[in-house]
């Protein structure tokens, strides 16, 4: 199906957590070439057949993957919703949630070799824009945030990576090859080729290396303030009443002296292990 995304990754001064300041290239998100619909079926089921180790035959794929089917359900009511039969499109778009259990508005642009890994729960909004060999498991939420018209949705680039039960929330960018891990609530840009967890999600993983934080700020947690405020009265108290003893360690010095260990054990058993994966 020919469409154009027409969109651009922006180039930000400041975003996902643990990042502020940094900035990245713009990335513009690929045309998909025309493509005859059952030249496309093949591409999609090829694509689960290298991606999936659990397929074992292109029959058992066409039978028993859900989430290949809401493909194929939206590119028909997206073809309708293009052509502006709206209501009909909505209503084949919910005759596919009924079979399948994921819910896809026709207005989403959807890019090449989409995966949707068991499927049930899956929901993607109507401005919603995902690019090419992009992989979702059960109960991702490629939502909105409050009830502005426009784009009001994510954006994620080719190769993104999303774990199972994570949201997606606003009109925000995932950048290439990134990985959002499962349960994650991420809330603002992520760039390229990185790996994000938590709620709110800040990087753990870019470009392969560990991101330490050790500023709790940094992850932009309402509780974070809370415990910092804890930890500088505790140090307060203790200097108060021990004054002839010498200063009480840095806060989270434990913490950091902890993650130094941490990372040298990983770097000596590097061979057993890959850096984002597992999530």
């Amino acid at each position: 199906m020919d469409r154009h995304f027409g969109m651009h990754e922006q180039q930000r001064t400041s975003g996902a957590p643990g990042l502020d300041f940094e900035t990245w290239e713009t990335t513009r998100l690929k045309p998909s070439n025309t493509m005859p619909f059952l030249e496309r079926m093949r591409e999609d089921i090829n694509s689960i057949l290298e991606r999936d180790p659990a397929a074992r035959s292109k029959l058992e794929i066409l039978t028993c993957y859900p989430g290949l089917w809401a493909v194929w359900y939206h590119r028909v009511s997206h073809a309708l919703w293009k052509s502006r039969i709206r209501l009909l499109a909505r209503i084949l778009s919910q005759v596919s949630r009924f079979f399948t259990g994921v819910d896809i508005h026709p207005g989403a642009l959807l890019g090449r070799r989409l995966f949707i890994d068991h499927a049930t729960g899956v929901v993607i909004g109507e401005t919603a824009i995902v690019g090419d060999d992009v992989t979702l498991y059960q109960g991702v939420t490629l939502g909105g945030t409050g009830k502005g018209h426009g784009k009001r949705h994510p954006t994620l680039c080719d190769g993104v990576f999303v774990g199972n039960n994570a949201n997606i929330l606003g009109n925000i960018t995932v950048g290439a090859n990134s990985r959002v891990g499962a349960g994650s609530v991420v809330l603002a840009d992520v760039p390229p080729n990185s790996t994000v967890v938590g709620v709110p999600a800040h990087i753990v993983y870019r470009n392969g290396e560990r991101i330490l934080i050790t500023d709790p700020h940094d992850i932009k947690d309402p509780l974070s303030d809370a415990l910092i405020a804890l930890a500088a009265r505790v140090d307060e108290l203790e200097k108060r009443l021990l004054p002839a003893q010498e200063p009480c360690a840095e806060p989270f010095a434990a913490e950091e002296a902890d993650r130094t260990a941490y990372r040298e054990e990983l770097d000596r058993e590097s061979y057993f292990v890959s850096m984002g994966e597992g999530i």
